[in-house]
């Protein structure tokens, strides 16, 4: 790992959701876009930012879809957070094969295929430029994994929440439904919460705003936005404490 450019954030938190990594088909993981998923991640890491991810795994297995189909709430969650397991080995597996050393840690205590979270550890991890993937959500029903990026990001000290999406950033309507939705480059935690902007789950957004950690809002398609967020140019939404 090599610092070739200023950055302005030199730990951060990368939510991507399983969704993300599936690229034109219809689930699971495209091949093509883990790979450039992973570039976009390199890049960033080569200029020495230190990266924690969290990964949802709603392309292979979404719990609260099942909950309103019969199945058991909890029972489904609990799936749910074995999916994000699937798609954090793939993510090391592509992040090895591209020179990132990576390391999987799971909230649920799975010793033959990933580390347990130990909040120390990750934190040794970052410091010897490894990547830490955190896996199965916070190990609790009910939670989502955007909460579960302000978790790990508030607990390792990350410098921001950076949260890949499919738009640009937050639009005051879902821009695909209403094409002259209003775009905020910067908006306050109280303001996405107030007009209930579903970008991330309300507790995500209010344990950011208590542990004063700013969120960016980035589209993940665009190619190098990752290291441009990092650098601090204008990529994205701001969601910040005043």
């Amino acid at each position: 790992m090599t610092e070739q450019s200023p950055v302005k954030y030199k730990r951060v938190l990368l939510k991507l959701s399983g969704e993300s990594l599936m690229g034109p088909d219809a689930f699971g993981i495209n091949r093509e876009t883990i790979q450039s998923t992973v570039e976009d991640i390199k890049e960033a890491y080569d200029m020495g930012v230190q990266i924690g991810i969290v990964v949802g795994g709603g392309n292979i297995f979404r719990g609260v879809a099942l909950g309103s189909t019969g199945m058991e709430r909890t029972q489904g969650d609990h799936m749910g957070m074995l999916a994000t397991l699937m798609n954090a080995l793939a993510l090391q597996d592509a992040l090895r094969k591209n020179g990132v050393e990576a390391r999987v840690q799971s909230a649920l205590n799975i010793e033959r295929i990933a580390e347990s979270y130990i909040r120390g550890k990750a934190l040794r991890h970052l410091e010897k430029g490894r990547i830490v993937i955190f896996a199965a959500g916070t190990g609790n029903p009910y939670f989502t994994t955007d909460t579960t990026a302000a978790l790990r990001g508030a607990e390792i000290g990350a410098d921001i929440v950076l949260k890949a999406t499919m738009v640009d950033g937050i639009y005051s309507a879902d821009p695909k439904k209403v094409p002259d939705a209003t775009f905020y480059k910067t908006i306050t935690f109280d303001e996405v919460i107030k007009r209930d902007l579903k970008v991330m789950d309300a507790t995500a957004f209010a344990l950011c705003r208590e542990q004063n950690l700013p969120i960016k809002v980035f589209n993940i398609r665009k190619k190098g936005s990752i290291a441009r967020v990092c650098r601090g140019e204008d990529e994205g939404t701001l969601v910040y404490n005043p």
